[in-house]
């Protein structure tokens, strides 16, 4: 690429009712929280969802099932982001995933954890 040139992206995106990511992070180190620019503290929970509308839903289900922080969730990207202690962050996560597969037939990897 010369200098001067703009870098294009291109985004692409899946056809299909999927989680493609539910990941939990217990131990989040140093100022995580605050780089993501979310308040809390605590373990984090990510989800990435296609539709991404899907997001809401998974919000709605994630929300009634512990005691989390939704920290970011994104219509147009379908990102999810829920804080708040790990055993009601997992519980969260696993039932945002739970629901999106049994009530509304998306695919869903096994949720992670780092």
């Amino acid at each position: 690429m010369t200098t001067g040139q703009k870098q294009r992206m291109i985004q692409e995106y899946v056809p299909g009712k999927q989680v493609t990511m539910a990941h939990i992070i217990p131990n989040p180190q140093g100022n995580l929280h605050e780089r993501l620019g979310i308040g809390g503290n605590g373990a984090l929970g990510i989800m990435t969802i296609t539709p991404s509308e899907a997001a809401i839903i998974a919000a709605d289900a994630a929300s009634k099932a512990g005691n989390v922080e939704i920290g970011f969730v994104d219509r147009f990207t379908g990102s999810l982001v829920l804080t708040g202690d790990v055993a009601d962050v997992d519980a969260a996560v696993r039932a945002a995933v739970n629901t999106l597969v049994s009530v509304l037939g998306f695919s869903a990897p096994e949720v992670t954890r780092s």
